[in-house]
């Protein structure tokens, strides 16, 4: 699952990058907000894409933007999040 898991992922940044003008490339360690390369309006969409596709209740999460920085980041709180 992990593969799948990080391709969805990492196909959804993509999409957040290419929507912001950003057709750089990335990789699973780079910072997306911290480096300015996606708003906090992609943060939202971001979010909203996470709790659709799996069921991420981040009302109950003390949130913070490294938890979703990263795609290692983001896949690590998805794993965490389905107690996997």
């Amino acid at each position: 699952m992990s593969n799948e898991l990080k391709n969805r992922i990492r196909a959804e940044v993509q999409r957040l990058l290419e929507a912001n003008g950003d057709v750089a490339g990335f990789d699973d360690s780079g910072e997306l907000f911290g480096s300015g390369r996606l708003s906090s309006f992609a943060m939202m969409t971001l979010v909203m894409f996470l709790e659709q596709q799996f069921d991420i209740d981040f009302g109950s999460i003390d949130f913070d933007v490294s938890l979703v920085d990263t795609v290692n980041a983001i896949e690590a709180l998805v794993v965490e999040q389905k107690g996997g």
